[in-house]
């Protein structure tokens, strides 16, 4: 039988991608956390599980009628953003992939009620919610993207977590999944915007901060029912993609009944308005709920 062997939320804010020299100049001097807890999490917790399969649920990758899961045997290319090309260009990426659980996702989704399909289509495009991620991840194991629905709700979104966790555990496979977007993500204006560059979380977006530590304190709790249930309150402080990603994910580590403790892996952090943290969630012992 197959199994989530781990989850995380994971920020992949393009500051990740600048050179080292760049990324000190904006943040008074020092390393922003998320890159060396990325290397942490990767040696602690990727060198030790051994994957098969990562599972990136990507918010910038907005998806409409459907949840849409790539089936690519492989995806290699190089990545430039529409958004930022200043700070992602060309960045090379060469991910194998896993037509096999991607398809028998869709096929679950379905079979559940979930509209899902699986795409192999070489001409889809790649999203940095992933690229990047994988960037600093990567160790050759087969990585899957998952696009969020721009049209979703959140009992959707949980909804769809639970077929994906069904088709995990008929997979046989191990399998890492990555809630790869922010918490609350409120940009300041464009003329304002270079005065909060800082990582110092006194710069995320006024009144976002109070409800990102709310949560954070239900992860360290691990109260998956109380960030489930006040949705619509988080909802003022506009999470990333209304927050899919992570209601995806613990849709497939047992929903209201995930009482998974998440644990630190960088500070909590902004940029720009917007928050950003790494919080990874390990298996219980007595199981996921």
């Amino acid at each position: 039988m197959g199994e989530v062997v781990g989850a995380a939320i994971v920020s992949h804010v393009p500051t990740i991608m600048l050179p080292q020299e760049i990324r000190y100049e904006i943040n008074d001097g020092k390393e922003i956390s998320l890159i060396p807890g990325f290397h942490k999490m990767r040696e602690e917790l990727f060198d030790t599980l051994k994957p098969d399969v990562v599972i990136v649920l990507d918010t910038h990758w907005h998806t409409l009628l459907e949840y849409v899961v790539t089936a690519h045997p492989r995806r290699t290319g190089k990545y430039t953003s529409e958004e930022l090309p200043r700070g992602m260009s060309q960045v090379p990426y060469d991910l194998k992939g896993d037509p096999e659980l991607a398809n028998l996702i869709a096929e679950v989704g379905t079979s559940m009620g979930v509209r899902t399909t699986a795409c192999d289509d070489p001409c889809l495009p790649i999203n940095y919610g992933t690229v990047n991620v994988a960037h600093y991840l990567e160790q050759g194991e087969a990585w899957l993207s998952i696009g969020c629905p721009m049209t979703s709700r959140p009992e959707d979104d949980v909804e769809f977590g639970q077929a994906l966790g069904e088709a995990i555990k008929r997979s046989g496979k191990k399998v890492v999944i990555l809630a790869s977007g922010s918490m609350s993500h409120t940009f300041y204006p464009m003329k304002e915007l270079l005065k909060y560059e800082s990582s110092d979380p006194k710069n995320v977006f006024p009144g976002c901060r109070e409800a990102d530590e709310k949560r954070l304190d239900w992860f360290y709790q691990g109260n998956h029912a109380a960030v489930i249930d006040a949705m619509p309150e988080y909802a003022k402080a506009k999470p990333e993609a209304g927050f899919s990603h992570y209601l995806m994910m613990v849709g497939a580590i047992g929903g209201r009944d995930c009482k998974a403790i998440g644990r630190l892996f960088s500070d909590y952090e902004n940029s720009v308005g917007t928050s950003q943290v790494h919080v990874w969630f390990d298996k219980p012992e007595q199981g996921w709920s």
